[in-house]
């Protein structure tokens, strides 16, 4: 009678020990191919200084002037601005850490990548610091302060930063193994410290769980955990050799209990502590004093897009972004299937909800998910290789060039250029993500820019826009003849549209003011003298629809207690929310596997939740 929860046992067993084999394996190839500074002879000792290199170094952290000049000779030899080096006693699991984070094969051609690094000492050329803003003589950093820093500068090197091993570098000693310095690490990378330190105690008691009851099996996964950091850093070859490695594996999973303990700890003090800026709480109760009416016009009775009267409404949503107050319509077109918001937001309305999303409180998170939407701008950069080379590019609805810096990779002699309402668009320009950056309305930068460019670019852009003809006319003019417009939308027609209802994270309420479908898209663009020459739908499907409407529905039922906006947070609206983000946890799981399921589905058959059109402007 106990076979089937054993076979249970096993399989987990099973997949327990291949997902350490293979996280232990891929550890080992990834320090493989760490570069490692050469040696510099003593008879360099007397070189002076390199121009225009800095190396910041974390506090305590003393390196000697060869590793310097070892630093600047490896760095100017591969083209690199921005090199973090490695002490060669690097803690164990700092390193495991680390290994786990960054594939050094790829880590310097990733454009999109996080800056990663060990936190003790980073070598930079000055014109990299003067971009980023960056006084390379204030007091020096701690290694939170410092990884964070490094995570900036790839920013500004997007394709020209690396990591090294110095061997002549210490660490000093092997730091703290939890905690709220470690928490304090984490954040800096852009990393939960709290889900973190969960998921590391979690994935302890289930090594435990399997190791007690489930004999060999059990015990082999325990015991190649256990082994791990010895497997991976103890070879006579490792370039790397950790001052407390053999301490590290054999009190290993008392260690880590004890920091992913510790860790949890700081984040939830940290979460205490983490009050939303009294100013910012005030300015959002001085707009909220007199409701939130004021921010909508007054209902449409016709479709701006065909003129019909006839309107139906196909959905209606709270702020389930941010959890702002306000509630927002979505109609639908009888006759042209056009899909807009219903009254739609005021230009004041539009300010308040996007506020702390884009920038500010939310552009950090904002830009973690920019960053990691790769695949998207490449699929998006090469719809255009079988119909062009590009000169000139203009990206409209830019944000901070996420898509520019991609592009570069397919198109490397291309002029991008960018144009947004944010603030975001300049530190594009600071970031060399795009050459020049316009902040403002498109259509009235048209009359400026008319003729001038070969390729004008809106991913996601006319569906946020209170008037998309009117973007679409700024397009044409700005277009020389024979240039190409490249616009991706989500799709009203989706079929998730209709299962998912409100959750469904393409109606992205309040910002989306315009959805239409293909064929209203191309007939808008045979009227102002474009032929399209590619759609496609399948290619420009976001996997996110079960995942999206999850996490929309834990906002909804458990909004951010720390929000500006919202009524000061209370120990049972903190815990509320904690309760939701835990219940969640395998819904999210299960949610990622079916958008897995879904995008095979929507790449097999062309349709998916967005679609691309690329049209060529005639020659008229």
């Amino acid at each position: 009678m106990t076979h089937p929860p054993l076979s249970g046992v096993r399989w987990t067993s099973a997949v327990l020990l291949a997902a350490l084999g293979a996280g232990t394996v891929r550890a080992a190839f990834r320090l493989r191919d760490l570069p490692v500074l050469p040696v510099v002879p003593r008879t360099w000792a007397g070189v002076p200084r390199p121009a225009g290199w800095r190396l910041l170094t974390a506090r305590g952290v003393e390196p000697d002037p060869a590793t310097f000049l070892a630093a600047c000779a490896y760095a100017e030899g591969e083209g690199l601005r921005v090199l973090d080096l490695l002490p060669a006693d690097l803690a164990a699991e700092r390193a495991l850490g680390l290994l786990r984070l960054v594939d050094p094969a790829r880590y310097r051609w990733d454009r999109l990548g996080e800056g990663r690094g060990a936190g003790f000492a980073v070598l930079v050329t000055e014109e990299v610091l003067e971009r980023a803003g960056v006084d390379p003589s204030g007091p020096r950093p701690d290694p939170a302060e410092l990884l964070a820093l490094t995570r900036r500068l790839k920013e500004y090197a997007a394709d020209a930063t690396g990591l090294a091993i110095a061997p002549g570098l210490s660490c000093g000693g092997p730091g703290d193994p939890g905690g709220p310095a470690r928490a304090a690490e984490l954040r800096a990378q852009g990393l939960p410290p709290g889900a973190l330190a969960a998921a590391q105690l979690g994935g302890l008691a289930l090594l435990a769980g399997v190791a007690v009851r489930q004999g060999r099996w059990g015990a082999a996964a325990a015991g190649l955990y256990w082994l791990q950091p010895y497997l991976v850093l103890g070879g006579s070859g490792s370039p790397l050799r950790p001052a407390d490695l053999a301490r590290a594996t054999a009190a290993r999973p008392v260690r880590s209990l004890r920091a992913g303990l510790r860790t949890a700890g700081a984040a939830r003090a940290a979460g205490r502590d983490d009050a939303p800026d009294a100013a910012r709480a005030a300015a959002y109760r001085e707009d909220l004093a007199a409701g939130t009416d004021r921010f909508l016009e007054a209902r449409r009775p016709d479709c701006p897009w065909c003129g019909s009267a006839r309107l139906s409404v196909r959905v209606r949503v709270p702020d389930l972004l941010q959890g702002k107050p306000g509630r927002f319509t979505l109609e639908g077109c009888g006759d042209c299937g056009h899909v807009f918001q219903n009254p739609r937001l005021t230009p004041e309305g539009l300010e308040f909800y996007y506020r702390d999303f884009y920038d500010g409180r939310g552009g950090e998170g904002a830009g973690t998910v920019f960053g990691r939407l790769g695949a998207a701008y490449r699929g998006r950069a090469e719809m255009l290789l079988p119909h062009a080379e590009p000169v000139s590019w203009l990206d409209v609805g830019t944000g901070h060039g996420h898509f520019c810096n991609a592009a570069r990779a397919v198109w490397p002699r291309t002029r991008f250029d960018g144009l947004d309402m944010g603030d975001g668009v300049r530190e594009a320009e600071r970031r060399g993500w795009v050459e020049t950056g316009y902040q403002g309305q498109f259509p009235e930068f048209a009359p400026k820019l008319a003729g001038q460019y070969e390729v004008v670019s809106m991913y996601h852009y006319l569906e946020h826009t209170r008037d998309p003809l009117a973007e679409l006319d700024a397009a044409a003019a700005v277009l020389a003849p024979g240039g190409f417009l490249a616009i991706e939308l989500p799709d009203p027609e989706s079929r998730m549209a209709r299962l998912l209802g409100p959750a469904w994270l393409p109606w992205f309420q309040p910002q989306h003011q315009h959805l239409a479908p293909a064929a209203n898209l191309r007939e808008a663009l045979a009227d102002r003298g474009f032929t399209v020459v590619a759609e496609e739908h399948g290619p420009a499907h976001q996997g996110n629809d079960f995942f999206g409407a999850v996490a929309l529905t834990a906002t909804r039922l458990a909004p951010d207690p720390d929000r500006p906006w919202g009524p000061p947070a209370t120990r049972r609206t903190r815990a509320l929310a904690l309760a939701v983000r835990l219940a969640a946890l395998p819904c999210f799981a299960a949610a990622a596997a079916l958008d897995t399921l879904r995008t095979a589905a929507a790449r097999r058959t062309d349709g998916g939740n967005a679609y691309r059109l690329l049209a060529r402007k005639d020659n008229r």
